[in-house]
């Protein structure tokens, strides 16, 4: 499994708000319990504690999309920095789930935490795993979703580096507004030429006169 898979633990835990609309759906152990999507094992150790100590985390890994949103490479740097510093992991090569046809593992790498709680474990891996994106990919492909109010994180893992959006529901509902701005400047623009084009018909007029 490829370390820069993890990265995906960040988008999930970020977009778990949406500050623009006021939205929070991290409120409930069992909301940060989904978090860990097949992770049972990891699951299960969360308390209603990590509620609290997740939507901390998770305003530091909003921040790191902000700044790599934003351009300012360093500071996504280093404020990932800090959270690879503060939540360790142990990168380990894995056989499990994966055999080849003769049975033989497909051994793979593995990021193994050491948490003293749930958060710890989470951050760790979603910090690992977005460290080796923004280090394989670039930092300018760590996203926010630039359909207003929306800004959610996402990975551009595009060829031509053109993402712009989370989602396609998003894309299509930014695309349809912009294609409803065009129609509204274009519509004004012909009512100010038509205006001005009868103001100039009724003043030659008036000079003829």
């Amino acid at each position: 499994m490829e370390l820069a898979y993890y990265s995906d633990y960040a988008v999930r835990l970020v977009n778990t708000e949406e500050p623009a609309r006021g939205k929070d759906t991290l409120t409930s152990v069992e909301a940060v319990r989904d978090l860990f999507g097949g992770n049972a094992s990891a699951a299960r150790r969360a308390t209603d504690a990590d509620v609290t100590r997740f939507r901390s985390v998770r305003g530091r890994l909003r921040a790191v999309f902000e700044a790599a949103d934003k351009g300012d490479e360093t500071l996504a740097v280093d404020l990932l920095n800090s959270l690879l510093l503060e939540f360790p992991v142990s990168p380990q090569i894995s056989g499990h789930d994966f055999r080849d046809d003769d049975g033989r593992p497909l051994w793979h790498m593995h990021l193994a935490d050491h948490p003293s709680n749930a958060t710890a474990g989470y951050a760790a891996i979603a910090a690992m795993g977005l460290a080796f994106h923004l280090t394989e990919y670039g930092v300018d492909r760590l996203g926010l979703c630039e359909a207003a109010p929306c800004r959610n994180a996402y990975l551009d893992t595009s060829t031509n580096r053109s993402r712009r959006y989370c989602s396609d529901r998003c894309a299509t509902r930014a695309n349809v507004a912009a294609y409803r701005a065009r129609k509204r400047l274009e519509a004004d623009r012909s009512d100010r030429t038509g205006l001005a084009a009868d103001s100039t018909q009724r003043a030659s007029a008036n000079g003829e006169r």
